[in-house]
C-alpha cells in the first residue's frame, strides 16, 4: 500500500511570491541561462494524460542540479548583511566578489546529501572564500569527490543527513557562515532565502509558457525532501492559465517526513533510517520555515518506492532527459498516480485524466554516473544523445 495524503479542507490559492530580486541576481551570475522546459508528448500519451512538461534542471549554471539557485541567493543575502548590501541593491558579481574579500578569512559551511553542498562549495570558490561541507555516512563517492573538486573540505558524519545538519549548526561563528537549506529554532533566515532563490525556476516556467501561448499546468508534482523546493513550488501562483494549479508532493517510502507530518498535522521526525536511492530526499525532519507553506498549499502527497524512481529514470532517458534518482522522483510520483489502484481517490480528487496538463521537475542529472549506468543501462551522454530534439518524443519550449 502506498502512503498518501489528500487535503481534507478547501484548497487555498497560492500567493504571488515576488522572485524578482533573486531572478535578477541569478541573471548576472557567470554562465546563467534559462533551463529548458520540455514537452514529452509520447510519454504523455503512454500515461494517458493531456500534456507532460518537464523543467530540466540537469544542468544549471554548470552544475547538475537546481540547488545552486537557492544556495547562491542565500549566500548573497547572508553575506550582504555583513557588508551592508541591501537585498534589492544591484551589484555585479565581480563587485560582490571584491566586496566580500573584506570578510576573509571566512568559510561557508553546509550539510548535504550532495547537490546543495556542492552548490555552496561552488559559490564559495567563485567568491574566493573557503567551504566546509558535511555529508552523512554512505554518501556516494562520486558526490563526495564532486564536492571536493569545488575546493571544499568534506567531513563525513557518522549518521544520517539530520546528524550532518546538527553537526553543521555547531560550526557557526564569526568566521563561518552556515548556509543550510533546512531550518531549526533560531536559524530561519538563510533557509527562507534558499526557498526564495528557487523562485527563479518558477518565474522561468511562467515566461516559457507565456511565450509559447500555453496554459499553466493543472497539476504540478514536486520532490519534497525537507520541503524547501516544494514550498517554493506550492506557494507559486502560475501566471499562465486561470485555474489554481494543484500541488502534489512526492517522497521516498523510507524518508517520507513531510507526508508523515501532513498526516499528523504537525512536524514529525522519522526514527527509522532514511536509506532510499533517492539520496537528495533522504531527510528525516521537514524544514521549520518550509512547513507553513507545505501545510497550507500542498493538495496531495504520496510516498514512492525506489523501483518507481528507477522506472522514471528509464522513462526519462527514453525521452532524452537525463535524471538522477532524486531528479526523477516527480515523474515517479506521476507513474504511481496513473497506475496504482489504491491511488484512485487521489486521481479522482485531482481530476487526473486525458485532458490534464502535468508539470514535473528533473531536479538533478546523473550525479552518480555508476548508479545511473546500472539503472538506465547507458551513460548519461548516451541517453541524452539517443533522442534528437525533433523526433517527436521531446520538444523544447523556448529554452
Amino acid at each position: 500500500m502506498i502512503d498518501t495524503y489528500v487535503r481534507r479542507r478547501p484548497p487555498v490559492a497560492p500567493r504571488r511570491a515576488d522572485g524578482c530580486d533573486a531572478l535578477a541576481f541569478h541573471r548576472m551570475l557567470p554562465g546563467y541561462r534559462r533551463t529548458a522546459l520540455r514537452r514529452l508528448d509520447d510519454l504523455a500519451e503512454e500515461l494517458g494524460i493531456g500534456e507532460l512538461l518537464v523543467k530540466d534542471e540537469s544542468s544549471r549554471l554548470a552544475l547538475p542540479s537546481f540547488k545552486i539557485l537557492g544556495a547562491s541567493w542565500a549566500i548573497r543575502r547572508a553575506l550582504g548583511q555583513r557588508i551592508a548590501l541591501a537585498p534589492d541593491e544591484s551589484i555585479t558579481f565581480a563587485d560582490l566578489r571584491q566586496r566580500v574579500q573584506t570578510l576573509r578569512p571566512l568559510t561557508l559551511a553546509a550539510a548535504t546529501d550532495g547537490n546543495h553542498g556542492r552548490a555552496v562549495a561552488r559559490m564559495a570558490n567563485m567568491l574566493g572564500l573557503g567551504s566546509r561541507i558535511l555529508v552523512p555516512h554512505g554518501t556516494a563517492a562520486a558526490r563526495v569527490h564532486a564536492i571536493e573538486a569545488e575546493g571544499a573540505v568534506v567531513e563525513v558524519v557518522a549518521g544520517s543527513y539530520d546528524d550532518a545538519v546538527r553537526r553543521s549548526a555547531e560550526l557557526s561563528d564569526r568566521r563561518c557562515v552556515v548556509i543550510s537549506d533546512t531550518s531549526w529554532p533560531g536559524y530561519e533566515d538563510v533557509p527562507r532565502w534558499v526557498i526564495d532563490g528557487y523562485s527563479t525556476i518558477l518565474c522561468e516556467v511562467d515566461d516559457q509558457l507565456l511565450e509559447a501561448s500555453l496554459p499553466g499546468p493543472d497539476i504540478v508534482i514536486v520532490q519534497m525532501g525537507v520541503g524547501a523546493f516544494a514550498a517554493a513550488v506550492a506557494r507559486h501562483a502560475f501566471r499562465a492559465g486561470d485555474q489554481v494549479t494543484a500541488t502534489v508532493g512526492v517522497e521516498p517510502v523510507a524518508a517520507a517526513c513531510v507526508l508523515r507530518s501532513l498526516c499528523s498535522c504537525q512536524i514529525t521526525t522519522l526514527t527509522a533510517p532514511q536509506d532510499s536511492i533517492m539520496a537528495g530526499l533522504n531527510c528525516g525532519t521537514p524544514s521549520l520555515v518550509a512547513w507553513p507553506e507545505l501545510v497550507e498549499h500542498v493538495d496531495a502527497a504520496l510516498a514512492i518506492s525506489d523501483e518507481r524512481a528507477r522506472d522514471a529514470m528509464r522513462a526519462l532517458a527514453r525521452s532524452g532527459v537525463v535524471a538522477g534518482e532524486s531528479g526523477a522522483a516527480g515523474l515517479a510520483g506521476l507513474l504511481a498516480l496513473v497506475s496504482e489502484d489504491e491511488l484512485e481517490p487521489i486521481r479522482r480528487e485531482l481530476k487526473l485524466g486525458a485532458q490534464t496538463r502535468v508539470l514535473v521537475f528533473c531536479t538533478e542529472g546523473a550525479t552518480d554516473p555508476v548508479a545511473y549506468r546500472d539503472i538506465v543501462g547507458a551513460a548519461a551522454r548516451d541517453a541524452r544523445d539517443a533522442v534528437s530534439a525533433d523526433d517527436g518524443r521531446r520538444s523544447e519550449i523556448n529554452a
